[in-house]
Parts: C-alpha cells; sequence; structure tokens
C-alpha cells in the first residue's frame, strides 16, 4: 500500500476501534512522524491568538499653580471662626433712621444667599415691625416666608433669629396675618414654630414657646383656634402636646359665645381625647381646657355642678362623662 492510497477518500474499510491514522503511518512509514491531525487545522489555528494590550491613555499634566507666600503662612493660622450673631432682645431694638429709604435694601438682604445677612435683615424687620410697621405691611407676605425658610435652615444662629422675629411680628400685626395674604403661609409659619417647641434643643424650643405665647395673646382666640385645632392631632407626640397647650391657653380667652361657635360639644369631646394623651403635658392643657369650658358653661347657673353633670352625661359617653366629671372639684 502506497502513500496515495492512504490518503485516497476511497477507503471505505474502518479502522480498528482506538486506532488512529497516526499509529497507520507508523506501521508502513517507520520513519516518518507526520503530524497530521495538526494538517487538518486551519493555518490561522496553528498558533494561540494573542489578546490585545490596552491602549495606555495618554496623561494630561496639569500645571500646579504656586501658592503664594501669604497663603503658604496662612496655612499655619487656625481657621476663621463662624460669624458671631447677637440675639437682641425686643426692648433693646432702637428705630431705623431714614426707614422709607432702608425699606427698598430690607427685600434684598432677606433674598441673600449668605446667612449673616439674613440674619441681619430679619432684625432689621423687626425693628420696622416694632417701630415703623406701616412701611413693612406691604412686605409682611415676604418676611413670614423668609422666617419660615430660615427655620427650615440648619444653622441654629438662623433658627433662633427668626423665631425672635416671628414674636415681634406677631406683637405688631396680630390678626393682620390672617387678613393680610393667603393663610397657606401662616400656616407653615405655625407647623416650623410647633416642630421648634418640641426640639430638644433648649434655647431654640424655649424661644418658640415664647413665640407661640405672643401668638396666642396677640390674636383673635375664634380664628386662631380654628387655626391650632387640627395640630392636636398630629402624628408627632410632642408637636400635639404644645399645640394642645397653645389650644388650652386660646380657650381661656374664649367667653361663652365663643365656645358656642366653636361647638361647646364638639370642644368637650377634644379634650376627652387629650385627657388620654401619652404626654403629660397634653393631659395637663386639656384638663385647663375643661376648666375654661366648666367656667363659662356654669358663669349664669345657680346649680353649677348638677348643670354641668347633665350637660356632660347628656353630649359623652359614660367614661368620658365620668373623666370630666372627675376634673372639676366638688363644692
Amino acid at each position: 500500500m502506497d502513500f496515495l492510497t492512504l490518503l485516497s477518500p476511497a477507503r471505505s474499510e474502518p479502522h480498528p476501534r482506538g486506532s488512529t491514522l497516526k499509529s497507520l503511518f507508523h506501521s508502513h512509514l517507520p520513519l516518518i512522524d507526520f503530524p497530521f491531525t495538526m494538517a487538518l487545522r486551519p493555518i490561522d489555528n496553528a498558533l494561540p491568538t494573542t489578546p490585545e494590550r490596552p491602549k495606555k491613555q495618554a496623561k494630561v499634566v496639569v500645571p500646579i499653580q504656586k501658592q503664594s507666600d501669604s497663603a503658604v503662612k496662612d496655612e499655619n493660622k487656625p481657621p476663621s471662626a463662624d460669624p458671631v450673631i447677637d440675639y437682641v432682645l425686643s426692648e433693646n431694638l432702637k428705630a431705623i433712621p431714614d426707614p422709607e429709604t432702608k425699606i427698598q435694601s430690607l427685600i434684598e438682604g432677606l433674598d441673600s444667599k449668605d446667612w449673616t445677612k439674613v440674619c441681619e435683615s430679619l432684625n432689621n424687620a423687626r425693628r420696622f415691625a416694632l417701630y415703623h410697621s406701616t412701611l413693612l405691611l406691604p412686605l409682611l407676605e415676604k418676611v413670614v416666608v423668609v422666617m419660615v425658610k430660615a427655620m427650615k435652615n440648619p444653622r441654629s444662629a438662623l433658627i433662633k433669629t427668626s423665631i425672635m422675629a416671628s414674636s415681634d411680628i406677631f406683637n405688631a400685626f396680630g390678626d393682620k396675618l390672617l387678613d393680610s395674604f393667603p393663610s397657606e403661609a401662616f400656616d407653615h409659619l405655625l407647623l416650623q414654630l410647633l416642630l421648634k417647641a418640641s426640639q430638644d434643643k433648649r434655647f431654640v424650643c424655649e424661644e418658640a414657646d415664647k413665640a407661640l405665647n405672643a401668638m396666642v395673646k396677640s390674636m383673635t382666640p375664634l380664628p386662631l383656634f380654628k387655626k391650632l385645632r387640627a395640630y392636636v392631632s398630629h402624628f408627632n407626640l410632642r408637636v400635639r402636646a404644645k399645640a394642645a397647650i397653645s389650644l388650652s391657653n386660646c380657650v381661656s380667652k374664649m367667653e361663652l359665645e365663643g365656645m358656642k361657635e366653636v361647638g361647646l360639644v364638639a370642644l368637650v369631646q377634644m379634650a376627652a381625647d387629650l385627657l388620654k394623651d401619652r404626654l403629660p403635658e397634653a393631659r395637663e392643657a386639656a384638663r385647663s381646657i375643661v376648666i375654661s369650658i366648666y367656667e363659662a358653661f356654669t358663669e349664669n347657673e345657680e346649680q353649677k355642678q348638677e348643670a354641668w353633670q347633665s350637660f356632660c352625661l347628656s353630649n359623652l359617653t359614660p367614661i368620658h362623662a365620668q373623666s370630666m366629671l372627675k376634673i372639676i372639684p366638688s363644692q
């Protein structure tokens, strides 16, 4: 058998099991070791492909500016401290000279991105409120919006300054805060004061309490009651308690006719719900509300205890009625 016969495709006899073409070559051509398996592969698979090396990125050299001698010297100095903000009491504020001219620059200061300038402008707004309120009245809504924004700022100095400004605004304008612009601005201000009064920071909390007290004293109780009423059911326990305290102070200023306009039954039921509150401040405020209602309701009654007992049993559940009756001591 010659070499061409072995390569001929006409050969049909099967190779023995386990044999290879290479072994057949060895049997007939002992001196030739032909890598037949390599010959069947395409020529481009003869060598393994080498992965292409990633191209190097061109390096961009950024020139470093040489620091000046003054900058190098400043490195050894301690960092500058934050600006110190003075908390000026209302009685120490003075009138503004030439207020008609200065009122134009007030808005620019309130819109400043520099928080220290905002503090300065809020203090100027306090001075306008106390001494030049007629000039500030057209800008009152803008001032309230800035106060609300400042109370949301993380800087405690800005928060306290804005709360102090709100106290002077309440004392100067009172009910005009509800009449001069849309009520949404006042609602936002009220919520922020309740939130700040609920904080753990004592100097912020105490200032917010003062502002809430100034609000109650300066405003007519009935419209303010309607604003506060929604917050006695707030999900935040502390906000609920602070709202209850302000509400009790508001109710104490009402006469019987004002209570009837609110709704005596609804007022007593609200107090009964607050008596079950988790915070003692809310429960104490509820007792104060009940006492105010009792005094107004029985003012012209000869048999005060009997009239009060009849009212509670007629309008409340037995459990709530008993809780109301326990608050009023027997005569």
